[in-house]
C-alpha cells in the first residue's frame, strides 16, 4: 500500500479501464483498531502490509456500488462491517452497524449521508476535521479538479449539489480522498470550492 498525506493513512488502487481512472481504498491506522474504507481486492503485498499494520477492526462501505472486496476482507480479518443506513433494506452485505447522518464511526471519524446521488444515503466521511473521504458522488477524472458523477446517474441533481455544499461547508479540508479518480492531497478546500462554483442546479 502507498502512504498518503499523513503517516497514519495508507491506500491501494485498481485501474478501471472503462472509466480510465483509478479506484481507491483507504486505511486509517489507529492504536484502537484500523479502519478500512471501500476495500478493493488486495495483492499479496498489500495483504501482508495491512497485516503488518495491525489488520482491520472496522470496514466502512460508503455505498452499495463500493462493496468491492469488503466481504472477503471482513472474513479474513474478523472486522466489523459498517454500511449506509439509507440502503439497509437492499444492501448486498450483512452489516453489523448501519451509519446514519452524523454518526461517529470511531473517535475522530464521522459519517455524513448524502442526498441525490445514485444510491440513497451514500456516505461521505470526515477524518479529524481536515480530510474528506468520498465514495461516488464527488470524484476526479483529472488531477486537481473535482466533479460529480454524471447527471444520468444522479437521482436528484439539486439535492446532490445541496449535499456537496453542506459537506464543503464543514471544512476547511486539507485533503479530499476520492473513491474514484485522483485524490487531492493539498488545498482540498480550494478544489471543493471550485467544484461548487462550477455547479448549476
Amino acid at each position: 500500500m502507498k502512504q498518503l498525506h499523513r503517516p497514519d493513512l495508507f491506500g491501494w488502487s485498481v485501474f478501471d479501464p472503462d472509466r480510465n481512472i483509478d479506484f481507491h481504498s483507504v486505511v486509517w491506522v489507529r492504536d484502537q483498531g484500523n479502519v478500512v474504507i471501500d476495500p478493493l481486492p488486495m495483492s499479496d503485498h498489500d495483504r501482508a502490509h495491512l497485516k503488518s499494520l495491525g489488520g482491520a477492526e472496522f470496514i466502512v462501505v460508503t455505498n452499495s456500488d463500493h462493496t468491492r472486496d469488503a466481504a472477503k476482507l471482513c472474513a479474513a480479518t474478523g472486522a466489523e462491517l459498517l454500511g449506509p443506513a439509507g440502503e439497509q433494506d437492499g444492501f448486498p452485505l450483512k452489516c453489523t452497524r448501519w451509519l446514519e447522518d452524523g454518526d461517529v464511526i470511531v473517535e475522530g471519524l464521522k459519517a455524513y449521508a448524502l442526498d441525490g446521488s445514485k444510491t440513497p444515503g451514500e456516505l461521505a466521511l470526515i477524518l479529524e476535521g481536515h480530510t474528506l473521504i468520498t465514495g461516488d458522488l464527488i470524484r476526479a477524472h483529472e488531477g486537481g479538479r473535482l466533479r460529480l458523477i454524471p447527471d444520468a446517474k444522479l437521482k436528484d441533481r439539486k439535492r446532490a449539489i445541496g449535499s456537496v455544499k453542506r459537506v464543503a461547508g464543514m471544512g476547511p479540508f486539507d485533503a479530499v480522498l476520492t473513491g474514484d479518480g485522483w485524490p487531492v492531497f493539498r488545498g482540498g478546500q480550494k478544489v471543493l470550492d471550485e467544484l461548487l462554483a462550477s455547479l448549476t442546479e
